[in-house]
């Protein structure tokens, strides 16, 4: 079987596996920091296209759903491992809903190594905007219904760490 460089390993929880190609590294064989972003933005679209999936939309588009464009906030990193190609040449980043507020919500991303050795904790910040008028609005109660639904939560509701 061959498997792209970035696929879905499981949906629940939801963990893209991405492999490290030599292309991302520095002539140190370390992997760019700049190269996380991309990392992240590519789980996250599959994310966001699982999410639209599971709302029984036929779109992919889970902000068009719902009548908003989802332009990025603010994005943030917490390094705790370094990959490199070849030996550790695998990050499975786990994907959940987190903050949801009246306007912006956070989804995360937390890459581990396939053996569990953690890596890296991201915060991708979008904002709801009107798709008419690219201004601010607050999060429509069906998308923040449907956010709901991907949290990290226990069944005690609380966060897991």
């Amino acid at each position: 079987m061959i498997r792209s460089y970035e696929y879905i390993l499981s949906e629940l929880p939801f963990v893209v596996r991405r492999t490290v190609r030599w292309g991302d590294c520095d002539p140190a064989g370390v992997v760019y920091t700049g190269r996380f972003p991309e990392y992240v933005l590519g789980a996250l679209a599959l994310f966001k296209e699982h999410i639209a999936r599971a709302s029984n939309d036929d779109r992919s588009f889970l902000g068009k759903q719902h009548g908003v464009g989802l332009p990025c906030r603010g994005m943030s990193f917490d390094f705790s491992g370094t990959l490199w190609p070849h030996t550790h040449n695998e990050v499975d980043i786990e994907c959940f809903v987190g903050d949801i507020r009246t306007r912006t919500f956070d989804m995360h991303c937390v890459g581990r190594r396939p053996t569990g050795e953690p890596v890296f904790d991201a915060r991708f910040s979008p904002i709801c905007v009107r798709a008419d008028a690219r201004i601010s609005t607050d999060i429509p109660e069906s998308l923040r219904s449907t956010l709901q639904r991907f949290t990290r939560l226990t069944s005690e509701g609380t966060e897991k760490a």
